[in-house]
């Protein structure tokens, strides 16, 4: 491991904004040195001095005591600039390598986005025909399929298991098991077989025989979704989603930006500063709000992804006041 050099918080912060100046804008910069202060008032309580000491748990610690005072879209924001704060103290030599990949921020709850916010349906549909023809098969044309074809949320996706495909039925089945790190989000309740249909199961069985990485979880299963390194964590999966969702992956950009200096690009972008980019949560809104459009029986809706109807139709129905008459029409004598 490469010797670490001593490293204040406070000269830790001062050189990362010093870092960010020369590429963002000062809006951007202002956010977050007001999202870092909160991680300095952190260490102070709790006497971390030298960045050196920073652990997996005492982020998880961090997390934990911002968690109570703000809302969970604005901690995923905060905590997305912690992360590239630690990545910058990693390459000084501050951190340990890799400590980034330890901020574990909670999964939305629903509604916690506004309800607007969502995938429109011709989007979806241009990503998925995007990848069908140039990445079939590929993990990114799987979890596109999955989320915007199942509604399923971000947990039951990284929960999936090889196993748990059916192939005689097309079908993917969601089991909770959170004895080993998977569980849904409503328990046993939440279990249920998710039809495919012959075409997008074909997609997917395709990705698991030939392009899935061939790993194991910490538990011994073979994980549906995979990185290198075995089941990707659910803020790696939201990344992933942030990057398919950018206009500019199969497109052009819609914001008048370059690639070469957009700062939702590249190796060093965040995916979310994109204002197109949309989140998983996103996603399996536009996917309820598609199939209210399509006349799919809200109760059916509901069965299939796990929602109640006071909760859909509450923060994920985002049709407009004409869509909805237009449904209404269509079932009017």
């Amino acid at each position: 491991m490469t010797d670490l050099e001593p490293l204040s918080p406070e000269e830790g912060v001062t050189r990362f904004l010093r870092h960010r100046e020369p590429s963002v804008r000062e809006s951007t910069l202002q956010n977050s040195r007001t999202r870092l202060n909160h991680f300095l008032d952190w260490c102070e309580e709790v006497g971390i001095e030298n960045l050196n000491d920073l652990s997996g748990r005492d982020l998880a610690d961090f997390v934990a005591w911002r968690r109570g005072d703000i809302a969970p879209i604005t901690l995923q924001k905060q905590l997305s600039t912690v992360r590239a704060a630690l990545g910058f103290w990693a390459d000084i030599e501050g951190v340990e390598e890799g400590l980034r990949e330890r901020v574990h921020a909670p999964e939305l709850p629903d509604g916690a986005e506004a309800r607007d916010i969502h995938l429109s349906a011709d989007r979806a549909e241009s990503i998925l025909d995007y990848l069908d023809r140039y990445q079939y098969a590929s993990r990114e044309h799987v979890i596109m399929a999955l989320l915007w074809r199942t509604g399923m949320r971000r947990g039951s996706l990284r929960a999936l298991d090889v196993g748990d495909l059916h192939a005689d039925d097309h079908a993917v089945e969601l089991v909770h098991r959170p004895e080993t790190d998977t569980a849904l989000k409503n328990g046993t309740k939440g279990e249920r077989w998710v039809y495919l249909g012959p075409e997008w199961f074909e997609v997917v069985d395709e990705y698991a025989a030939t392009n899935r990485h061939d790993v194991v979880d910490d538990h011994g299963r073979r994980p549906l979704i995979t990185s290198k390194y075995g089941r990707p964590t659910g803020d790696t999966i939201y990344k992933w989603v942030g990057k398919l969702t950018r206009p500019c992956e199969y497109g052009e950009c819609p914001h008048d930006r370059e690639r070469p200096t957009c700062d939702a690009v590249g190796s060093d972008g965040y995916p979310s500063r994109c204002p197109s980019s949309r989140s998983p949560h996103a996603v399996r809104r536009g996917h309820i709000t598609a199939y209210l459009n399509r006349e799919v029986s809200p109760e059916t809706i509901s069965e299939r992804s796990d929602v109640s109807l006071d909760i859909l139709y509450q923060h994920y129905d985002a049709r407009t006041p004409r869509e909805k008459m237009n449904v209404r029409i269509q079932n009017l004598p």
